[in-house]
């Protein structure tokens, strides 16, 4: 197996090492660079790469990592793990969503060595990471003040994908089109498989959400062989949407939630009522179709027109989506 070359750094098979590839300087003259964590074994395997924070609010990616990382059973007996905890390290620092140039990192892939800061940054991590791989899991947050359940978003047409998205272990997969300009888009354009889970709220970390992403991360490696399987406990079917939609405000006001991630509705129930501060009801949010919540606003305020529940729709019954959810959580995160 040969040395696999990142930057300026070759590591060898059977090292681990973590690397920075420069990127760019600010304006201070200081320089900004990419961390990576490389693990190789020393049989060869497929190439998979684990990213987090390509938007610099979204944290709970980057806790994913560190925990894997730092767990001493965390290794693999064949291929490569490829490890970048934070792609937009500038978003980060100044915990914004966003590059510096107000770009969104997200929509600039593949990017270009000689185009703006954000695609530079696309096109390095495009052409010293992705373009090694095999496969892709991409670690996303919902936005500032909106949480979504853990889910995972992946292109259910192509056999492969939709073979580890199943192994992964979440209750819920949206079969998502990809969008131009995104990670995903770049991943495929070079035959590299890819997730993207989605848990969580951006500039927070959810035990729940971290866990299930760690534990998706070990399912997936253990499926590919590149990690030893250890008798598993529990197997969870993930039931796979055939559609979403954002619910939204009708209304602004004050909001007063009537439902919580994970539940199942029905076409006419009541998600939240807007009233005044005074404690008048302008208006209900009704479920318009039935299906599970996976992603919500959770600040009580509200602008009329303003997204507020997502929901999912699926041709099995949503209770017992539902009940399999709560299931998936207990077992993550048991009372004691």
């Amino acid at each position: 197996m040969d040395n696999l070359r990142i930057g300026e750094f070759d590591i060898k098979p059977g090292e681990q090492r973590k690397i920075e590839l420069p990127v760019a300087k600010l304006y201070t003259d200081a320089d900004v660079s990419l961390p990576v964590h490389i693990i190789r074994a020393k049989k060869p395997g497929p190439i998979i790469f684990i990213s987090a924070a390509v938007h610099g609010d979204e944290l709970n990616g980057i806790e994913i990592i560190r925990r894997l990382i730092k767990q001493k059973s965390f290794n693999i007996s064949k291929g490569t793990v490829i490890a970048v905890p934070m792609v937009n390290v500038y978003g980060v620092v100044n915990q914004s969503r966003y590059m510096p140039d107000r770009r969104d990192l997200n929509r600039c892939f593949p990017g270009s060595s000689k185009g703006s800061l954000a695609g530079r940054v696309a096109n390095v991590f495009v052409n010293e990471v992705v373009k090694h791989c095999d496969y892709g899991i991409d670690l996303h947050t919902g936005a500032i003040h909106r949480s979504n359940l853990p889910q995972l978003r992946a292109n259910m047409d192509d056999e492969k994908t939709k073979e580890l998205s199943q192994v992964f272990g979440v209750p819920v997969i949206l079969n998502a089109s990809i969008i131009d300009g995104s990670l995903r888009a770049a991943a495929v354009k070079n035959d590299t498989r890819i997730l993207l889970y989605e848990a969580g709220e951006a500039l927070r970390f959810d035990e729940f959400s971290i866990r299930a992403g760690m534990k998706g991360i070990i399912n997936v490696l253990q499926h590919l062989g590149m990690k030893r399987k250890s008798p598993r406990k529990k197997v969870f079917k993930p039931f796979i949407a055939n559609g979403s939609q954002w619910l939204r405000a009708n209304a602004s006001g004050i909001v007063n939630h009537l439902v919580s991630l994970g539940d199942s509705v029905k076409k006419g129930d009541i998600l939240a009522e807007i009233g005044s501060p005074y404690g008048e009801v302008f208006d209900v949010v009704k479920a318009n179709r039935s299906g599970i919540l996976i992603g919500q606003q959770n600040i009580p305020l509200v602008q009329e027109g303003e997204a507020m529940f997502h929901i999912a729709y699926f041709e099995e019954d949503d209770q017992h989506i539902a009940d399999q959810i709560e299931t998936v959580q207990d077992d993550l995160l048991p009372e004691n």
